[in-house]
């Protein structure tokens, strides 16, 4: 595959594909990897019967699951590895078994090695769910090879 490397869109694209090969957790929740910009991406799911607590709600450890994924593409979209620093929920309302909640990234902040992104998820109603925001950090490595 020959990546334009110049073009934003492309490269987080391609990012996001070769993350996407590697990524059993999201796969394994029936993720959907909906859209993947430079600093963006929207991660969706269906809320089933073994993502339910005790409460019949979307446990939020699957809230933030799916939070975390939607950040992970969206701060690795830049062809840099980037790991999550910090990362924290605010859990506005319930899920409920069967609900298609979709989480969307978007970058506030993006300067060094640290980046902030802010993460909504909301159902298929447009009802916010919860509000995440993540820290990442760079680390060495990138997802394509880099041109000479």
């Amino acid at each position: 595959m020959t990546v334009d490397f110049d073009d934003p869109a492309a490269l987080a694209t391609a990012s996001a594909a070769a993350m996407w090969r590697d990524d059993s957790a999201s796969q394994h929740l029936g993720m959907v990897l909906e859209h993947v910009a430079a600093g963006k991406a929207t991660v969706s799911f269906i809320v089933t019967g073994i993502m339910t607590n005790g409460h019949k709600t979307c446990h939020g450890g699957y809230l933030f699951t799916l939070a975390d994924s939607a950040f992970a593409f969206a701060c690795n979209s830049y062809n840099q590895r980037a790991v999550a620093r910090h990362c924290d929920i605010t859990f506005i309302a319930p899920a409920y078994l069967g609900d298609r909640l979709t989480a969307t990234a978007k970058e506030v902040s993006r300067g060094g090695r640290d980046g902030i992104y802010d993460v909504r998820i909301i159902n298929q109603k447009g009802e916010h769910v919860a509000e995440f925001r993540g820290q990442s950090r760079t680390v060495k490595g990138t997802h394509l090879p880099t041109p000479a």
